[in-house]
């Protein structure tokens, strides 16, 4: 098969770049030619012989707005010129103007446009209503492609809903959920006194963008008040993050641990009993699936889209984000409880084995089989239902 893939960046460390790394890794693995439309793409990509990469360069342009936009209209001008030479375009979202074969939704803009803790909802000024019309005008774009699209695939069944509830006929939809490098993230034990953390206390971990209240770290705080002698550490920037003062004014300056930006997520989950993330908006959430790979329990919310693979066997899912008590209560019972953190975490480790980025590579090749099948022997549009990439394990609630 001859793919090509368009979107910003191809390589790890980004999250949606991180998906499509994985995918082309296997593809070259497979024998097939990609074509990668993007500015940036891993150095391993760039050089192999079964790649051709078409670079956008956008970095000049002064804002992330005209700089999508001008990534549009060129991969769009390269993409009408040479559609002919290709079996499979793949794209992410509103990224370019070209009608595509499959159209993978990691974000649908038009629900987070709508949230209640979107970016202007916390910043009334010039820079929130710049985010405002960001956003409504990405939704607008969304909308037209996914129309545009054969198949449009989504991370999640949180983001398979809210691709209904903006008009995708549900016909058209894929779920594939994201993967995770199950020799990169696995359990095991560190110690703490090297990342600078108490050693003999239960120590819950939380990482995100605390510069924003999306990650939900303020419920996390105000619910770690209830539970006496319960550690956390938190991973992300604390430049410009409102929390740090947070944490002095609850008085939880002894238990709670700012560690910063890190890179090192694999070893930091070796420190940690277990897992926290009850994001109030979360298309997927990639931490979550890393930390179960790497044996820990997980407590989320029914608002994160990796919820999907939390079964009551490896973790707690509440049902309302913003719940403090109930959020006090998973963190008690999994703080109090040595014996059922370590079977809960055994059992995250076997359902992440479930969704290695191998595993999420291989849906997506069949995929496009089955796309390229379907062209050449049907004029119906829309795909038969494909057990493998829809099925996910059943959500759980949190505890009363």
């Amino acid at each position: 098969m001859k793919i090509c893939i368009v979107t910003h960046k191809i390589r790890k460390g980004d999250g949606q770049g991180r998906v499509n790394y994985e995918i082309a890794m296997e593809l070259i693995r497979r024998g097939h030619q990609l074509t990668l439309l993007a500015s940036e793409v891993a150095p391993e990509l760039a050089e192999s012989i079964s790649v051709d990469w078409v670079p956008i360069i956008v970095h000049k342009y002064p804002t992330e707005f005209i700089r999508n936009l001008v990534f549009a209209q060129k991969s769009a001008r390269w993409l009408r010129d040479h559609r002919g030479e290709l079996d499979i375009v793949k794209l992410n979202g509103a990224i370019t103007g070209v009608n595509s074969d499959v159209n993978a939704v990691h974000f649908v803009h038009n629900s987070w446009w709508r949230s209640p803790v979107h970016i202007s909802q916390e910043h009334r000024d010039l820079y929130g209503l710049y985010q405002w019309l960001y956003t409504g005008i990405n939704s607008y774009w969304e909308k037209q492609a996914f129309r545009k699209s054969k198949v449009v695939v989504a991370v999640s069944t949180k983001v398979a809903e809210e691709l209904i509830n903006i008009g995708v006929d549900p016909r058209k939809i894929r779920v594939i959920a994201n993967g995770v490098d199950l020799e990169e993230f696995t359990p095991g034990s560190i110690e703490r006194e090297e990342l600078g953390l108490p050693k003999n206390v239960t120590l819950a971990m939380f990482a995100g963008d605390i510069r924003i209240s999306r990650k939900n770290l303020d419920t996390v705080l105000q619910a770690l008040v209830k539970v006496p002698d319960l550690h956390l550490a938190v991973v992300g920037e604390t430049k410009n993050s409102p929390y740090p003062k947070m944490v002095e004014k609850l008085q939880l300056g002894q238990r709670v641990h700012f560690l910063g930006y890190r890179r090192d997520m694999p070893l930091l989950q070796k420190a940690a009993d277990f897992f926290v993330f009850p994001s109030r908006y979360e298309p997927f959430g990639l931490v979550v699936i890393e930390a179960m790979a790497s044996g820990l329990p997980v407590i989320t919310s029914k608002s994160t889209g990796a919820a999907d693979l939390v079964t009551p066997a490896c973790g707690i899912v509440l049902a309302d984000c913003n719940d403090i008590n109930s959020l006090a209560q998973s963190l008690e019972l999994l703080k109090s409880d040595y014996q059922l953190r370590q079977k809960m975490g055994r059992a995250a480790r076997a359902i992440a084995e479930q969704y290695s980025w191998k595993i999420m590579a291989q849906n997506y090749l069949d995929l496009f089989t089955e796309v390229i099948q379907n062209a050449q022997h049907s004029s119906y549009p829309y795909l038969s239902s494909s057990p493998r990439s829809m099925a996910v394990p059943c959500r759980t609630a949190s505890p009363n």
